[in-house]
């Protein structure tokens, strides 16, 4: 620790440790502090494709099952960063995780393709293919 968070003083002294955590003392404006705890960081690679899955209709749970992040991360980065989805009860995006072999195998089956939207997304070594009926009842 540098300086104070409070005055940005430098003028700081240790003052014991409290829940194994270093406690400081700034001696210029007599605040007590301790050092910032480093939490987990989720690679931000994580939270654009969360998002995405966000955009196209996926709940967080399923998010969080495809992902392997908490449902309330996701919910909390929708809320950070302002995210809105347009809603559509009229039907609900199916999704599939493809190895890239299984992936070509499907598109070569044309029947599967007509009628229907599709969208591919990269998840590590495997592919997750969103599809969604073009005229839904």
């Amino acid at each position: 620790m540098k300086n104070c968070p409070q005055c940005r003083s430098i003028k700081i002294i240790k003052s014991g440790i409290i829940n194994n955590r270093q406690r400081y003392h700034c001696k210029n404006c007599n605040y007590y502090f301790t050092v910032n705890k480093l939490g987990k960081q989720i690679d931000n690679y994580y939270v654009i494709k969360a998002m995405q899955l966000y955009l196209e209709g996926l709940s967080y749970r399923e998010i969080e099952r495809i992902l392997g992040v908490s449902h309330v991360s996701i919910m909390n980065w929708v809320k950070k960063y302002k995210v809105n989805r347009i809603k559509q009860t009229d039907y609900h995006p199916t999704y599939k995780i493809l190895s890239h072999s299984e992936l070509a195998n499907y598109f070569n089956d044309r029947e599967q393709l007509s009628g229907a939207g599709v969208i591919i997304t990269e998840l590590g070594d495997k592919f997750m293919l969103i599809k969604w009926e073009r005229f839904k009842e």
